[in-house]
């Protein structure tokens, strides 16, 4: 049994020239089956013969025919073309990628093959019987490989490329390493084989053709002339031969900065000005070195390093280290020194040792600083002023002399004033020009020990120039208070106290302070030094013992005792003083505990206790309160049972002060109502908008009067008013009064103009009123009553 493969004339001879055809082991290539020639071999050691066997197959990647790619051929010996074998396929990408024709054993490619995406795929073949589907041959494994062509162009995965190279490189120094990839297989001819090239960028950069280095091609070059430069780079396959497949990218390389410029100020001379009243670290200006680089290399110190303001002022460095900045170091004086003049240095931080031969890398300058005059306030010869003084200083004495002037070169007059709130109760004055400060009035350290006194002083041209300062006198102690005893001022002495018993222990207090501390001595009045009853022992130690001298002591025969004590203090000039001391006699328990100090009680009933009293008391409390609620009660039932509110009664009197608009006034009263009482509720709501009524109309609704005979409008208004009285007079509510309301329709907007009678006492003639039945319809019940007289009718209340 032998194998074969069998391909198209043309394939076949293109693929034996470039990959070979079929590697067939351990069979021969034309299929003829090996055999054995070794008879004398053992059993053991005989192999087994095989119908087929291969090893793999060769294939170009990207088939771009319209028909399926063929493969190869597989054959059995067995098959004897009367198709009982059928061929299977089995293994990666049978039956999608690859197919094989099961009665002739063609195997075709029917997707497109790439071998960047795989590069080999593993088959499994076999014959078997068609009818029985037994293997009539064991399966073999063999391997389609797919063979490269030149199909993918270098690509840069990490472009474009950003770089940076010091200003200044030396030619050849290295910028940045750029690879690019090719998907091709390197392992097969030059269609991975990558070389570099720069496109754009010369003179500036070139590349390495095989590493892709990018270096430096031009020296010297100078950031502050040009920072950044673009090179564009292109990887070729194929060696760079043509027909090879071409990638290019982009690197933007900047130039970083070295130190390599020296500083250099702008201005040769700096004037600045400063008042002379700026305090202590304003201010005063900044200068500026200025230096081509940047970053760090461009960071200043500035010091005054000459002149004659050297100690006057200060220079140092802003937070961006760029600027220096002058401040004022100590108090300036127009007067004393008006100008200064400072020469300031300002020298790069960072140096480089390469640059230094571009150096030196600092710059000097000369600063002028005038200073400019200030119309100061006064200034005092003192900071602050302690004074002491003695309490019974005279009233008139001089406490100090303050003394101020004015620093400005006019030395303007200085007037000297106390403020006010620093001496509220004016213990103080000071003369106004000499400065003298005195006392207007008598000092008490007991009283205020300290006085916080504050100065003015104010030029005399210029009263805004206000200085001040503050004195502050301490009033010393003198002994000018007696002492007194202090807290107890009475005792108790028990009716059976002994003789020689100690009642009570006496302390006297001084206000006054000496240096010494306080000593008291005590001793009885002398009008008191032989009293029989009580005595005195001074402790020597600012204490006194009030001693009895007697026993057998009786509230019946005497209460209180009055003793008189004598003290003095120990310093000069001695102070005394005499206090009495009260001592009442009461009653005590054997273990000394008071019972009582008062001789009347023994005195009041046994049957009379507190609680008694505290009883009659409040009975005598809850009969007031009965009286008080009884005559409260009566008063309530005299007044009048009265149904309205109580402002409603009194004289209700409507006055409508001012003149209608006649006809013209629609916001007046509506008269109809008088006219047609069943009417008036309807428009009540139709009131007034510019004025509110004095009370609440008293009209209510009533029923339409019944009249009887004469139905004239006169009637209709003489049957409203006689039932409203009806009205009034069943009411038990209603107000004992009448309710007058009067209502003038006239106005200067009606046809009779003003009807006012306050001028018409001024004519004596008489009025004609014919002319009355001329006005219309509205003025026919007021011709109606002057010119004739009508008839009433009866009118009954429905």
């Amino acid at each position: 049994m032998g194998d074969g493969l069998h391909l198209p004339a043309a394939a076949s001879t293109l693929l034996l020239a470039a990959f070979g055809v079929l590697t067939l082991l351990p069979h021969s290539v034309v299929g003829k089956p090996v055999e054995e020639e070794n008879a004398g071999s053992s059993a053991l050691l005989q192999r087994v013969k095989r119908g087929w066997v291969w090893n793999q197959f060769f294939v170009l990647e990207e088939y771009t025919g319209l028909e399926p790619l063929y493969i190869g051929k597989l054959h059995s010996d067995m098959d004897k073309g009367d198709g009982s074998i059928k061929y299977i396929l089995t293994g990666e990408g049978a039956g999608t990628t690859f197919t094989i024709d099961d009665s002739t054993g063609d195997i075709h490619a029917i997707q497109r093959l790439d071998r960047e995406v795989k590069a080999q795929y593993v088959l499994r073949a076999q014959a078997r019987n068609r009818l029985t589907d037994r293997p009539l041959e064991p399966e073999s494994e063999f391997i389609v490989k797919i063979q490269d062509i030149n199909d993918n162009e270098p690509r840069f995965l990490d472009g474009p490329y950003q770089a940076t190279v010091p200003e200044m490189s030396k030619i050849g120094t290295s910028v940045i390493q750029l690879t690019a990839t090719d998907a091709d297989d390197p392992t097969y001819g030059n269609s991975a084989r990558v070389v570099y090239s720069i496109l754009e960028g010369q003179p500036y950069f070139s590349v390495d053709p095989k590493t892709g280095v990018v270096r430096v091609s031009l020296a010297d070059m100078d950031r502050e002339t040009r920072e950044n430069y673009t090179v564009v780079i292109q990887a070729k396959d194929m060696g760079g031969q043509l027909g090879g497949l071409a990638g290019t990218t982009t690197v933007n390389i900047t130039l970083s900065d070295v130190n390599d410029n020296p500083p250099m100020f702008d201005q040769r001379l700096y004037q600045m000005s400063v008042p002379e009243s700026a305090p202590v670290g304003s201010v005063v200006g900044r200068i500026w070195a200025k230096d081509r680089d940047i970053g760090v290399n461009a960071e200043m110190k500035y010091s005054i390093i000459d002149g004659d303001g050297r100690d006057t002022f200060d220079i140092s460095t802003d937070p961006t280290n760029l600027f220096g900045i002058i401040t004022v170091k100590k108090p300036l004086n127009f007067e004393n020194k008006p100008s200064y003049t400072l020469k300031v240095e300002g020298a790069n931080t960072h140096l480089d040792p390469t640059f230094r031969h571009r150096g030196p890398f600092k710059d000097v300058t000369i600063v002028h600083v005038s200073v400019e005059d200030v119309d100061e306030p006064p200034l005092f010869d003192s900071p602050a002023y302690l004074i002491e003084l003695p309490e019974d200083a005279e009233v008139g004495t001089v406490v100090k002399t303050v003394s101020a002037r004015d620093p400005d070169a006019a030395n303007n007059t200085v007037r000297y004033s106390i403020e006010r709130s620093s001496d509220p109760e004016k213990f103080f004055y000071i003369e106004i020009t000499s400065g003298a400060l005195m006392t207007v009035r008598s000092l008490d350290r007991e009283e205020i020990g300290w006085h916080n006194i504050t100065v003015l002083a104010m030029e005399m041209n210029n009263p805004s120039q206000i200085a001040s300062v503050s004195v502050a006198v301490k009033v010393s102690d003198v002994n000018d208070n007696p002492p007194s005893l202090s807290h107890y001022l009475e005792a108790v002495v028990c009716e059976n106290a002994k003789a020689g018993q100690l009642i009570q222990t006496v302390t006297a207090v001084d206000p006054d302070e000496p240096l010494g501390g306080q000593h008291f001595y005590y001793s009885l009045a002398p009008e008191a030094a032989n009293n029989p009853n009580f005595t005195l022992r001074d402790n020597q130690d600012n204490t006194a013992w009030i001693l009895t001298r007697r026993g057998d002591w009786s509230q019946h025969d005497q209460t209180v005792f009055y003793l008189p004590i004598f003290i003095s203090d120990g310093e000069q000039p001695v102070q005394t003083s005499t206090s009495t001391l009260t001592i009442r006699v009461c009653s005590c328990d054997h273990e000394g505990n008071i019972m009582s100090c008062n001789a009347e009680a023994y005195s009041l009933p046994a049957s009379l206790s507190r609680g008694a009293l505290i009883a009659i008391l409040a009975c005598i409390f809850v009969l007031l309160v009965m009286i008080l609620l009884m005559l409260s009660l009566r008063a309530h039932r005299k007044k009048p049972y009265l149904c309205d509110e109580v402002e409603n009664v009194h004289e209700n009197i409507v006055r409508y002060d001012d003149e209608g608009g006649g006809e013209e006034d629609t916001e007046a009263f509506d008269i109809a109502a008088m006219w047609n009482p069943r009417e008036a509720h309807h428009h009540l709501a139709k009131m007034r908008q510019d004025m509110l009524p004095e009370i609440e109309s008293l009209s209510r609704y009533v029923p339409q009067a019944c009249v009887m005979g004469g139905g004239g409008s006169d009637s209709n208004v003489h049957g409203y008013v006689l039932a409203k009285l009806l009205e009034a007079d069943f009411d038990p509510c209603a107000p004992p009064y009448d309710s007058l309301q009067t209502y003038a329709y006239e106005g200067e907007g009606s046809v009779a103009e003003s009807l006012s009678s306050l001028q018409s006492g001024t004519s004596n003639t008489d009025h004609e009123y014919d002319y009355l039945n001329d006005w219309g319809p509205r003025f026919k019940k007021l011709a109606e009553m002057y010119g004739s007289n009508d008839s009433e009718g009866s009118i009954c209340p429905v």
